[in-house]
């Protein structure tokens, strides 16, 4: 959420960061009620001062033995005003809230300009991509052909976009899964934490999923929870309504979940395969940093999501998110796009992000520094990584002639030792 005092004292400013993202948003309706709301409340104020005023003249009046009705009949019609005054206060507040909650964060001023993804730019290259003497299959192909992932079944249990790992398909997630985690809080010091899988309103608000993309998410009835779309909005609701000590920070999360994801409005694109599930295991990275290092610890933060495809030897590429591209919470993002050779192109695998104070803000997340002063830190996400695309990923860069699939030699280990998927028969 954007702070109220920027929008009162530098709205042209606020419009100007946000046309970058090539939003039309009109904020109108939003300077009336705030101009509503505070001549309200300075009525109110004149009228608390008449009621200590008429506190001080009853008082009076009763030690000189003088009656004291006609006040209390104007405390009455005062109350009352009152009353009414606060009623209409709390519903312009709730207006507010909501035009509040529905604006996009800023983007910060090294973002790149342009409208869509097309104008994204890209920052490095890793890895030499793979040369094939045969056409590279698609890794649902290559999944189905080993045995190893049943989209027929997966779809018969649930329905379209549900898999059903196999065999060392499934210990290949597993596998995954635990080598980023090992890598994660190893290498990088992240604390890793197993979350509920389900949040309240309150959670997916503080992130910013609600109430934008509520069309986008897994609602249960009763109680009235929803599945997580990723780890980032359990991970960040940790602190939600806290003050943190200065003197912990940064904090690192770290954490393996399932994620839930309705795909709204994306039908048609990359239907086949892994890359768009409704369920999908993600490794997913949270940090909180002060003002003054999160992007020093954003650049950190991107590092540690390439040491993953470093280790496994996936060719890849770093593109700066250009501002119309941006997440509605995000004020930088780098997205990491590994190589698909079926395709002939990177596609995305992780996407990582500050969202400055944006998200403390809605969460009320805060830090006292070592001078008392109380603020808001900045909170960071990234994936480190999608593990189901992961698992894409290897299939169609390992994959050989004859139809199995080599294995990156780190995974090994991780696979009681197997360092090859060959074909094998399903029933």
């Amino acid at each position: 959420m954007l702070e109220i005092k920027d929008l009162r004292d530098n709205l042209q400013g606020v419009r100007d960061a946000l046309a970058r993202r090539h939003v039309e948003i009109s904020f109108d309706a939003w300077v009336e009620l705030d101009a509503r709301r505070r001549t309200l409340k300075a009525k109110i104020e004149s009228l608390q001062y008449e009621k200590n005023r008429a506190s001080e003249q009853i008082a009076l009046r009763k030690r000189e033995g003088d009656a004291v009705s006609d006040i209390l009949a104007r405390m009455k019609d005062v109350a009352n005003e009152m009353e009414g005054l606060e009623a209409e206060i709390a519903v312009i507040e709730r207006q507010a809230q909501t035009f509040l909650l529905n604006l996009p964060n800023l983007p910060h001023p090294s973002v790149p300009s342009g409208q869509d993804a097309r104008e994204n730019q890209e920052v490095r290259r890793w890895g030499e991509t793979p040369i094939f003497p045969f056409r590279p299959r698609p890794h649902f192909e290559v999944g189905e052909r080993l045995g190893i992932l049943d989209f027929n079944r997966g779809a018969k249990i649930t329905g379209t976009r549900f898999t059903l790992y196999r065999g060392l398909g499934a210990r290949l997630e597993r596998a995954l899964t635990n080598f980023m985690l090992d890598l994660h809080t190893g290498d990088h010091g992240y604390e890793e934490v197993l979350p509920p899988f389900m949040v309240n309103e309150a959670s997916m608000t503080g992130t910013g999923q609600l109430p934008k993309f509520e069309d986008d998410l897994f609602r249960l009835r009763d109680p009235d929870y929803f599945l997580i779309p990723t780890a980032e909005v359990p991970l960040t609701n940790i602190h939600r309504g806290e003050i943190l000590d200065a003197r912990i920070l940064p904090l690192s999360y770290v954490a393996a979940t399932p994620c839930f994801r309705r795909e709204a409005g994306t039908y048609g694109k990359e239907t086949r395969g892994l890359i768009r599930q409704h369920q999908f295991n993600k490794v997913e990275l949270v940090k909180f940093a002060t003002p003054e290092s999160s992007y020093d610890l954003l650049e950190q933060l991107l590092g540690d999501a390439e040491a993953v495809l470093q280790r496994l030897s996936l060719p890849y590429r770093v593109v700066a998110l250009c501002a119309g591209d941006l997440g509605f919470s995000a004020a930088k993002t780098y997205d990491i796009e590994v190589w698909f050779p079926s395709q002939g192109d990177y596609l995305e695998i992780s996407s990582c992000s500050n969202f400055e104070a944006f998200q403390a803000r809605r969460a009320q997340i805060r830090y006292r520094t070592p001078e008392g002063r109380v603020q808001y830190p900045h909170t960071l996400n990234g994936s480190g990584l999608a593990v189901g695309r992961t698992v894409a990923a290897i299939l169609e860069n390992g994959q050989c002639a004859d139809g199995s699939v080599r294995l990156p030699k780190v995974l090994h280990p991780y696979m009681g030792g197997c360092d090859r998927i060959t074909p094998c028969r399903m029933a």
